[in-house]
């Protein structure tokens, strides 16, 4: 498949373009310097701003679906979606954030009293990009969360899926690896299971 993903070179894009190249699908990295990828099969990387939509779109013409692996506070939700149709691409997938899942009937993680003042904004513009989503009717698209805890560590491939409620473990830990997430990323891609809904991943 070719497989366009904006925010390339982050912490949880270079994984998922990672992944995205083991399993032999060709990859349009856009970043704004892409350089940082190297040189690769199948990998073209591509210099180019999240927040013009007018240059984005042609670079994402053609491509049987898109990633958006980009932070919620540097980025406009209303952009990104604008430039997705534009390109004329159904096919959108979003990296999201934990805030958003529901700890209990109706209570957010977000909203928990034990939640970090320092991560606030950036899980309140998560929630809000899920919100526009949901009312978006004409794009096949797909927000995965990941669990409490993100990041760095193994490809295991072992994990469990969950809809609107934080996953957590029999020890009490939320977490997920990016290279894990990238799994289920791709994989969602790949299989579809979860068109216009979001889902969430943890061990």
């Amino acid at each position: 498949m070719k497989i366009a993903i904006i925010g390339a070179t982050g912490n949880v894009g270079t994984r998922i373009v990672d992944e995205a190249l083991r399993r032999s699908h060709a990859v349009t990295a856009i970043a704004r310097d892409p350089s940082k990828l190297g040189e690769r099969a199948g990998l073209t990387p591509v210099a180019a701003d999240a927040n013009v939509p007018g240059a984005l779109a042609p670079l994402l013409a053609g491509h049987d679906a898109i990633v958006s692996s980009v932070r919620f506070s540097g980025s406009q939700p209303d952009l990104l979606i604008d430039a997705v149709r534009r390109s004329g691409v159904k096919r959108y997938l979003v990296v999201g954030g934990a805030g958003s899942l529901e700890t209990a009937p109706g209570t957010l993680l977000i909203e928990s009293p034990h939640f970090p003042p320092a991560y606030f904004d950036e899980a309140s513009r998560g929630k809000a990009f899920l919100d526009i989503l949901r009312g978006v009717s004409d794009l096949d698209w797909t927000m995965l969360s990941p669990s409490a805890l993100f990041v760095p560590g193994e490809r295991t491939g072992s994990f469990r899926l969950g809809d609107d409620t934080l996953l957590t473990a029999a020890d009490g830990k939320s977490w997920i690896s990016y290279e894990d997430f990238a799994v289920a990323l791709i994989d969602e891609i790949e299989a579809p299971k979860h068109l216009r809904s979001r889902f969430t991943v943890g061990y």
